[in-house]
């Protein structure tokens, strides 16, 4: 993961992405701290377990909505919280907007039928 860092940056750098994460070791995570606070670029750090963190880091803003959303490991978090992070991740707005609604037991079946009668929308 540490390898993917610089293109992180480089997009970060030209605003391409504001907000990334990666999962690491704790030792890797210190690495990557040190580098993030020489660029004085902001970050926070989750622990999943012993062996794992989630680093989130990038436009000072992100990072902190990030921080208030994952509060819990990612996996416990609420669709809504869940939409939301990733949308700032930058993630596909499209496959967000499929797990939402598959995290809501909704499904892609549910949708069509829905989206044919927009009076329900």
């Amino acid at each position: 993961m540490i390898s993917l860092l610089p293109q992180y940056l480089y997009e970060l750098g030209k605003g391409v992405r504001q907000l990334f994460m990666l999962t690491m070791t704790p030792r890797e995570a210190q690495a990557v701290q040190a580098r993030l606070n020489r660029d004085g670029i902001a970050f926070y750090r989750q622990k999943v377990n012993e062996e794992k963190v989630n680093l989130y880091f990038g436009n000072a803003q992100f990072v902190a909505v990030a921080q208030r959303l994952a509060i819990r490991p990612v996996c416990q978090l609420s669709a809504e919280e869940d939409f939301i992070l990733g949308t700032l991740l930058g993630y596909d707005r499209e496959q967000q907007c499929r797990r939402y609604l598959g995290k809501l037991d909704i499904g892609l079946p549910a949708l069509v039928a829905m989206a044919a009668q927009p009076e329900r929308l």
